[in-house]
């Protein structure tokens, strides 16, 4: 008999769909900005301020509580730290940069997705599709969506004034152009693969960014199957990670092995951050 503390611990997956103005639902809050090398800026609401006010705010998981009485940015099974921007986000933002890499035409997923930094630079360079996967309902619903929308009209904002509709019009042209092109899922990482599987079409992804989320080794083969399930057999998976999580026992190595032993992927490392704790960024192709 499976242990209650056992089912507990799994979200089911749900995919969200947006107000067409989730911002006028969020008070206080303000817009941060980041600009990394060419990049378009991106804007993402502060982390603090929304902690201040989410206690007004929809958090049924009530995340909001266990980590401020538990001091944690990660609570396994209950909050996987969505709210945090981590480092390793801005590692792959650069390597991206770096690159010039392009995404028109391109479908993307961004897992684990948090504040969905990667996924909203796929859809400002011009992705046909976005998905953004958290584990936490109240991320996706307070944090993701919202900066989709916030980086959404910043850009409706700079395009031609000339001859356009009314702003609030135009807002909402904006937003259901936008709902088209994404898409929103919250829950734990098999149950989100049930469910886009059963999807028609079922998806699959020219691009998989993920940031921070090898921490913890039990979610391995979870990971493993979103990539090698929901990957275009031509796809790129860039993962960021530190080489190693203390505390929680994940890193680079333990998943490379895991990788390795599975015998699907091909690991390429693509970049090495050396100060402070070792992050690197790397790729994960089907073997051909």
């Amino acid at each position: 008999e499976a242990s209650p503390t056992v089912s507990k611990k799994i979200k089911d997956a749900v995919e969200h769909q947006p107000l067409l103005d989730p911002l006028s639902q969020i008070e206080n809050w303000v817009p941060e900005s980041i600009t990394i090398g060419a990049l378009p800026p991106l804007l993402y609401l502060n982390e603090s301020v929304f902690e201040k006010t989410a206690s007004e705010l929809e958090d049924s998981e009530e995340i909001l509580a266990k980590t401020l009485t538990q001091n944690s940015d990660l609570i396994s099974g209950v909050y996987e730290g969505g709210l945090k921007i981590w480092e390793c986000t801005y590692d792959l933002l650069e390597y991206v940069d770096d690159e010039g890499e392009t995404f028109t035409g391109k479908r993307v997923l961004d897992l684990g997705c948090g504040a969905g930094l990667l996924g909203i630079l796929a859809l400002k360079r011009g992705a046909t599709k976005v998905d953004f996967q958290d584990y936490n309902s109240t991320v996706i619903g307070q944090l993701t969506i919202p900066n989709v929308f916030l980086n959404c009209e910043e850009d409706e904002k700079n395009e031609e004034k000339n001859d356009s509709p009314p702003p609030k019009r135009k807002a909402l042209n904006a937003s259901e152009k936008l709902v088209d092109r994404c898409g929103f899922f919250s829950g734990d990482w098999n149950s989100f693969l049930r469910l886009v599987r059963n999807k028609t079409p079922s998806p699959k992804y020219d691009i998989i960014f993920t940031s921070e989320t090898i921490y913890n080794t039990d979610y391995y083969s979870s990971l493993h199957n979103v990539f090698s399930d929901l990957l275009d057999e031509n796809g790129i998976v860039y993962l960021a990670t530190k080489s190693h999580y203390f505390g929680v026992g994940g890193g680079l190595h333990l998943f490379e092995k895991f990788v390795e032993q599975n015998n699907v992927f091909e690991i390429r490392y693509l970049k090495d951050v050396e100060q402070g704790l070792k992050r690197h960024v790397i790729s994960l192709t089907f073997k051909k």
